[in-house]
């Protein structure tokens, strides 16, 4: 019989052991990081990734995000084959990109292409916060730039959700660069009459939040998201202030009129939708 230090038997551990740890299949469960609560995965699928409990809103997959939005069946992506290189011979660079593409099972850290909301065409682009933090390298901006074009070509309105650290430091000023690509690919598409939205999702920041994710004719964010430039602690150390609790989220930059709208996730797809119905110019002529 175990006893502690002062001779009175221990009460059994709760720490289960290996043999029932293998029990629990992996993936089956998930805790929210904010109200701690644990759910099952196939019920958190259910529900978009939203927590039941707290409302926390976990990130999505690219085609997670895809499947939630577009009518089943009616993807099409683009550009797949658009392969990251190292111009720069960044070490190790291209070992990484090579791990983030099995673990992910992407090609880059943005899906583009085209699909229908409730019947009507949709040309998007969903980054990837799992591969490389959704940086923006040259792939990313092209993959970007050409979306954008293509829409502007086919007149399709054009759909954006952003997850990004911001611009990739393996790529230098080449994926700095990016930022004046698909900011100008966005200003043709806008002289031509296309419609743009842009949903800014957790976190979107750096060079990203600085261009393309913040220049739609609409500009949305899912709830508490973190969207910024430079982070909290480099403007603190710079303007020598204290900033407030709810800096650089979505909540702060609706009050201060950076975005114009707060949106639950599962009243996306509705908003989205009628949006693009709103503005569909085949129904207004006729």
């Amino acid at each position: 019989m175990l006893k502690d230090i002062f001779g009175r038997r221990k009460k059994h551990s709760s720490v289960p052991n290996e043999q029932s740890k293998n029990d629990i299949p992996e993936g089956l469960m998930k805790k929210c990081p904010t109200c701690k609560k644990i759910f099952y995965e196939k019920e958190m699928a259910k529900n978009i990734e939203v927590c039941p409990n707290c409302d926390f809103h976990h990130s999505l997959s690219a085609w997670e995000r895809i499947d939630s939005l577009f009518d089943e069946g009616t993807f099409e992506e683009w550009d797949a084959h658009l392969k990251t290189s190292n111009p720069l011979d960044f070490p190790d660079y291209l070992e990484k990109i090579e791990k983030d593409c099995e673990k992910t099972n992407l090609s880059e850290a943005v899906v583009t292409g085209k699909g229908f909301m409730d019947e009507r065409p949709v040309a998007f682009s969903v980054m990837d916060s799992r591969f490389r933090m959704g940086s923006m390298g040259s792939v990313v901006g092209e993959k970007i730039a050409r979306a954008i074009e293509r829409a502007k070509d086919e007149g399709l309105p054009f759909v954006i959700f952003t997850a990004s650290g911001g611009a990739r430091m393996q790529e230098g000023v080449l994926s700095l660069m990016q930022m004046s690509k698909t900011s100008v690919a966005i200003k043709r598409f806008s002289e031509a009459g296309g419609l743009m939205i842009s949903v800014m999702t957790h976190p979107t920041t750096g060079g990203v939040s600085a261009s393309f994710a913040s220049l739609g004719d609409y500009n949305f964010a899912e709830p508490k998201a973190l969207i910024g430039f430079a982070g909290r602690r480099i403007i603190e150390q710079t303007t020598r202030e204290k900033l407030p609790d709810d800096f650089q989220t979505a909540e702060f930059l609706l009050k201060h009129g950076h975005i114009d709208r707060v949106v639950h996730r599962h009243e996306m797809k509705e908003l989205l939708s009628s949006l693009v119905q709103m503005h569909d110019k085949s129904e207004v002529s006729s």
